[in-house]
């Protein structure tokens, strides 16, 4: 597999998944983070898709745009809202979350943002790890509180938080520390949430390999430089070498995954983890 096979695709509305769901309407809103591309686009879209509203947020106000645009390309049955938000700053994810509720009734969030860095521990850059805690665990855990009041508030009482983990939440590779300690905090986080639930308010993760996203993408060289090999042996050996399944999924693999977690098919994941990995992490040569 090349560089040029791993770049993220465009979604199409013959690839959503459309569950039946008497709670997938346009009362009802989903948060998604991280929605100006990547699987946070296809989560966003896949929501929409499903009739639900949509408030999308990210840093990035063009990507945004890109993400509206495409729900409207495609026809999709919810409206996408953007929100263009920091979630470093306390005021912004609770600006985020106000804004989401004059939608509707917020009754799923999706934390999905994500960022990557390369380096090893003793050369990681502590004010780099600061920012990937404050997006990638802290911003989950504080919208997750933000969002919980307004659960509660809904037709029944419900709602439901999806966190965006990874392989690195359960086994890791090595020069990514911050985004590893961020994957299995998020596996906390999401265990704390159901435990507190009491079965209304429920909370699951997604953990899988390596997904077709400009994270992804955008890594390969930093990757290839920090271990003195190819791209290519990076995709071949580094991201596909334990995996059972020689492809990569793509981004709205993963977002239909967080639609059916969010669903009343999902009533029974309560703090669990969805492990899509290709076999990654659970088969061994």
């Amino acid at each position: 597999m090349s560089q040029d096979q791993v770049t993220p695709p465009t979604v199409t509305a013959e690839e959503i998944h459309r569950i039946d769901d008497d709670a997938f309407t346009d009362r009802n809103v989903c948060l998604v983070t991280g929605a100006g591309s990547g699987i946070g686009r296809a989560t966003a879209l896949a929501a929409a898709g499903n009739g639900l509203t949509v408030a999308a947020t990210d840093i990035d106000e063009d990507g945004l745009a890109g993400t509206v645009d495409r729900g409207e390309e495609l026809g999709l049955e919810g409206e996408i809202t953007s929100i263009v938000g920091d979630l470093t700053e306390d005021d912004d994810l609770e600006q985020i979350v106000d804004e989401a509720a004059e939608l509707g009734d917020i009754k799923y969030l999706a934390n999905v943002a994500g960022m990557q860095h390369i380096d090893s521990i003793e050369n990681f850059p502590m004010e780099t790890y600061d920012t990937m805690h404050r997006i990638m665990l802290r911003a989950p855990l504080y919208l997750s509180k933000l969002c919980i009041p307004h659960f509660r508030e809904t037709e029944d009482g419900q709602g439901c938080v999806g966190n965006m983990g990874s392989v690195h939440g359960h086994y890791v590779t090595s020069d990514k520390v911050g985004y590893n300690v961020s994957k299995f905090g998020l596996r906390g986080l999401t265990q704390s949430i159901a435990a507190e639930g009491e079965g209304e308010i429920r909370a699951y993760s997604i953990s899988t390999g390596y997904v077709k996203t400009p994270l992804v993408t955008d890594q390969l060289e930093d990757t290839a430089e920090q271990r003195g090999i190819s791209v290519d042996e990076v995709i071949e050996d580094v991201m596909l070498g334990q995996s059972r399944v020689k492809e990569m999924m793509e981004p709205i693999d993963v977002a239909n995954l967080f639609l059916l977690g969010f669903s009343d098919l999902g009533r029974h994941l309560d703090g669990g983890d969805l492990l899509f990995d290709g076999g990654m992490t659970l088969t061994y040569e």
